[in-house]
């Protein structure tokens, strides 16, 4: 602080002057009461950013457990959390609480990947519940765990890398059962179409061709019966391409593996496979890293890492495009491809790694007819 100027010019007779001790005195005390009014509006701000807060976080919590998961009276309820969604954790647990007695909450440790099995004793609890609703940094749907759950006749809500802000705005809010309906109506349209082509003016041109009978409609956010598991927020209809059909150039443009792009990825495709991947050092990065995983494999199946394992089109009109896999395939009207692993479709391609590239918008046609244009569904 700059000290006050002296004053040069001689006092009038009889006028007292106060000295720089005194006036700093004062200008001390003014500054405490800004600081202090400072302190008190920010504490006001924030109490009333917390309450916000918890309000949203107690209404997500809501749709999930009574929408999405339909917990009923007396069914035991495992909520798992680990320390990065512990807030989640808590707002889950609560809201289970009013519509069953029977509700465990239990923190693990945070996993090292996707896939890693959680502890023994998370395991253990997991087989004995009718509802499990896991939200955790990574994702435990693809574990002997979870399958165990299953045939156990659990039903399984997984939120993977789930954010408080995820979890409060977007995906999470969207009306569940209006989605599964459409996703009905997505399906019926679809139904006996084989050939499908994805177009874009950012020069996305490929054709591959479907099984008709596989897509999958239960991405809808209703997971209200035994052995039923889903993704929170949901929102997508999706299915494996035939394998060997691909053909083209794909386009990325949204995100890739989480992460918002700056630079396009294109992808050369030859039955099926990526031939080749070009847009700055993230798909320099993508190469390394598939091929680094390739050289773990048997040599027969090397190639397979390069395999596109599904294709989906996102049918949540709340989810938004955040770098986040887990919301960015369910945004209406995008549509996304993933490279890697398709064996959970009953694929040819074991390989152990599957990583989700997002197109913000395409064009695509079913046995050459529009079905979706520049985000509008086709009647």
């Amino acid at each position: 602080m700059v000290l006050p100027f002296r004053r040069k010019n001689t006092p009038v007779e009889g006028e007292q002057v106060p000295d720089d001790s005194e006036i700093l005195e004062i200008v001390d005390q003014i500054e405490e009461e800004l600081t202090s009014n400072r302190n008190a509006e920010q504490k006001t701000i924030d109490s009333e950013q917390d309450s916000e807060l918890t309000q949203k976080l107690n209404a997500s919590a809501k749709t999930v457990t009574r929408v999405c998961m339909d917990i009923r009276r007396n069914e035991n309820v495992l909520i798992i959390c680990d320390p990065s969604t512990s807030e989640i954790g808590a707002a889950l647990h609560e809201a289970a609480l009013t519509l069953s007695d029977r509700v465990l909450l239990m923190m693990m440790p945070k996993g090292k990947h996707h896939g890693d099995e959680p502890p023994t004793p998370v395991s253990n609890l997991m087989r004995q519940q009718n509802v499990i609703i896991a939200p955790t940094k990574y994702s435990i749907t693809h574990t002997k765990a979870a399958r165990t759950a299953l045939n156990e006749r659990a039903r399984i809500a997984t939120m993977p890398g789930i954010t408080t802000k995820l979890f409060t705005e977007g995906g999470i809010t969207a009306n569940f059962e209006s989605i599964k309906g459409e996703i009905s109506e997505k399906a019926i349209a679809l139904r006996r179409k084989r050939f499908i082509s994805v177009r874009h003016e950012n020069g996305t041109d490929l054709s591959f061709e479907v099984g008709w009978r596989d897509w999958n409609q239960d991405d809808n956010g209703i997971c209200n019966r035994p052995k039923m598991i889903t993704n929170l927020p949901a929102g997508k209809i999706f299915v494996m391409p035939k394998e060997g059909s691909m053909n083209g150039t794909l386009v990325i443009d949204g995100s890739w593996d989480s992460n918002l792009i700056e630079e396009n990825l294109v992808l050369q495709i030859e039955n099926g496979l990526v031939m080749d991947i070009s847009g700055g050092d993230l798909a320099v990065r993508i190469k390394n890293d598939f091929s680094q995983h390739a050289l773990k494999l048997p040599k027969k199946d090397q190639d397979l890492v390069w395999t596109i394992a599904e294709f989906g089109i996102g049918l949540n009109p709340m989810a938004k495009l955040v770098g986040n896999a887990l919301e960015d395939e369910k945004c209406y009207g995008s549509c996304y491809f993933s490279m890697g692993d398709n064996s959970t479709f009953g694929g040819n391609a074991n390989v152990g790694i599957n990583m989700v590239g997002i197109m913000k918008s395409a064009n695509i046609y079913v046995d050459d007819k529009p079905f979706l244009i520049n985000g509008e569904f086709q009647s």
